[in-house]
């Protein structure tokens, strides 16, 4: 499944890929599904194993961008859970937050079907960042790119999200979304500053659950 600052791109009419300027595409590999993976890896075209970081795939040219493979464990209870999957061919750093994330529907681009997450979860996902500095802002900008695709039934499926985290958790998510009304644009990400009214808007509907 595609993760990450690509899914805004590929939600767009057309997978017209304009909101977010990436240089790489995050793939999530469920730990269960990690054996097979591996053994699809030496199908790959175009790209090859970086030397300094078998979890990442490099683009031998220039028409394709970089590959990174994330883990995903559905067995992890606390999404602030972090740990590596230790291989010699594709280790994993299995992110806690990723957990969130259930499959939406794929999306099509030409003769492919790209899995994606749905939105909810993506933004919840985002918005939990650990991320200092201009990497965390960009991944905050990230839930600018998709606040607009956000449909009735999405916000309905966030705030039920976030109620089933934990005080902390639910915290993390409000300071996500207080930072990102704060914050202004950056070359070649989507501008929040139009969105400001619909971050306030959710953050009035998330303050409603739980403590």
């Amino acid at each position: 499944m595609v993760v990450g600052s690509e899914v805004p791109n590929l939600l767009e009419p057309g997978a017209a890929a304009t909101l977010v300027v990436s240089q790489d595409v995050d793939l999530a590999v469920p730990v269960e599904r990690h054996a097979e993976v591996k053994g699809l890896l030496p199908r790959i075209q175009g790209l090859r194993r970086a030397d300094e970081e078998p979890s990442v795939w490099v683009p031998e040219g220039r028409s394709l961008i970089e590959v990174n493979f994330v883990g995903v464990d559905r067995a992890i209870v606390d999404p602030a859970d972090t740990y590596a999957l230790e291989d010699p061919e594709l280790p994993l750093l299995v992110f806690g937050p990723l957990s969130l994330l259930e499959p939406g529907t794929p999306v099509e681009v030409g003769p492919l079907r790209v899995p994606v997450p749905r939105i909810a979860g993506l933004v919840l996902e985002k918005l939990l960042t650990d991320r200092t500095g201009e990497k965390g802002d960009r991944d905050l900008l990230v839930v600018a790119g998709l606040i607009p695709f956000l449909a009735d039934a999405d916000l309905d499926e966030l705030r039920h999200g976030f109620g089933r985290l934990s005080p902390e958790l639910r915290h993390a998510v409000r300071s996500g979304l207080t930072v990102l009304s704060l914050l202004g644009g950056r070359p070649g990400m989507p501008d929040p500053r139009p969105l400001r009214g619909r971050v306030a808007a959710l953050l009035d509907a998330l303050g409603a659950e739980g403590p």
